[in-house]
């Protein structure tokens, strides 16, 4: 009898731990989890999710660095500016109230639902004083962007990721 019952509450505690695990869920634009908040902004060309949208550039050409923000969704709200523009690993660097460590850029004014920001790998170059980067690889800084709506509502969607070809 006393067995049966260590059999039975050995049972009953397997199924509570069972009952008690919750389905963990991925990160980025592609998983259930993914809030792009009140005012979601897509990266119009990118070419892939790292899990952040990625673009790329040419290492030969004019070795532009071209991203395409759009606000989504029926928001009645447009793009005032980009306000600030940051590469960074983290967004530490977008989110500062400082004036310096941002990209020299100066702000750019959209009035409407999408705009281009362009820049190239030379640009890049000058500003971090790295080496060249290689072909298929990405650069080790992501683009953060501050945006500031036409209601002066600021938000700072997803980075955006750099992969260089060949």
């Amino acid at each position: 009898m006393l067995t049966l019952n260590k059999r039975y509450i050995g049972l009953l505690l397997l199924i509570i731990a069972f009952a008690s695990c919750s389905k963990q869920k991925g990160f980025g634009p592609n998983y259930d989890d993914y809030n792009p908040g009140l005012y979601p902004v897509s990266v119009d060309n990118a070419v892939d999710y790292r899990p952040d949208p990625t673009v790329t550039a040419k290492l030969s050409g004019d070795s532009a660095i071209t991203i395409t923000l759009s606000l989504q969704g029926n928001s009645s709200r447009s793009i005032k500016e980009i306000t600030k523009v940051a590469t960074s690993t983290s967004y530490t660097a977008i989110q500062s109230a400082g004036t310096t460590g941002f990209y020299p850029v100066a702000a750019i004014p959209v009035g409407g639902k999408t705009v281009t920001f362009k820049t190239s790998i030379s640009t890049y170059l000058s500003v971090y004083k790295t080496e060249k980067p290689a072909a298929n690889a990405e650069l080790v800084n992501r683009f953060y962007f501050r945006i500031t709506l036409d209601d002066g509502t600021i938000i700072y969607p997803t980075p955006v990721r750099v992969l260089i070809v060949s």
